[in-house]
């Protein structure tokens, strides 16, 4: 799952154009909105649609459990684990 995170980072920082951090500076545990890497709700329908293409997987924009599976890169990383097609 270590290179899925890596992943996540890279894909994080290149769908929204931070191009002032590197992977290595995003926690994988630290929080994506608010007081975390500081995302809002148009990052995610952009990080949503990047993981969506890159993955194949499907996030619902306004439901409860999408919201908590963008808590942080690692609970994205088991979202995807655990929903990509085979």
């Amino acid at each position: 799952m270590n290179d899925l995170i890596l992943e996540l980072k890279t894909l994080i920082i290149e769908s929204l154009n931070l191009e002032e951090i590197t992977p290595d500076e995003i926690d994988p545990d630290a929080l994506l909105f608010g007081d975390g890497l500081g995302l809002d709700s148009i990052d995610a329908l952009e990080l949503g649609l990047a993981i969506h293409k890159k993955y194949d997987v499907k996030l619902s924009a306004n439901s409860e459990e999408s919201r908590q599976h963008f808590t942080s890169v690692t609970t994205l990383a088991a979202f995807i684990t655990g929903n990509q097609k085979k």
